[in-house]
């Protein structure tokens, strides 16, 4: 059907322990990653070839609580020639923020991704046909 995402899947070749976050990762992305790596692992949606997706989704929310830093303590708006503009890290959170959003669906980490059909094993039959006494 137009419009709705594929069914997530347990995959074959899921990782079966988290694991570390890596070390180029700011101290908030590595937080974001073992609060949400072991989750994804659990679900068994996580395998090596989606690393680089979780790296990007730890990288822009670790990206959005370090721009609220620097909007909490210089403020939302600063002073140009022009007068006053929104700061800089106010659009660079508004983006990291977006960027978290996106990875975090393709991830299975919104509520409506969760909210998707159940994630299947691979010892379910995927045979409807069955199921209606064909």
């Amino acid at each position: 059907m137009k419009g709705r995402k594929p069914q997530l899947a347990a995959d074959a070749n899921a990782l079966d322990a988290s694991t570390k976050p890596p070390s180029w990762l700011s101290k908030h992305a590595k937080a974001e990653w073992r609060r949400v790596a072991p989750i994804l692992v659990d679900r068994r949606i996580l395998t090596d070839t989606d690393l680089t997706s979780l790296e990007h989704y730890c990288t822009a929310a670790g990206q959005v609580r370090e721009m609220q830093k620097i909007i909490a303590h210089e403020g939302s708006v600063v002073m140009t020639d022009r007068g006053p503009r929104a700061h800089p890290a106010v659009r660079i959170q508004a983006d990291a923020m977006t960027r978290a959003r996106l990875i975090g669906n393709e991830l299975g980490l919104s509520p409506t991704s969760r909210n998707r059909p159940a994630i299947r094993t691979d010892q379910e039959d995927d045979d409807s046909a069955s199921d209606l006494g064909v």
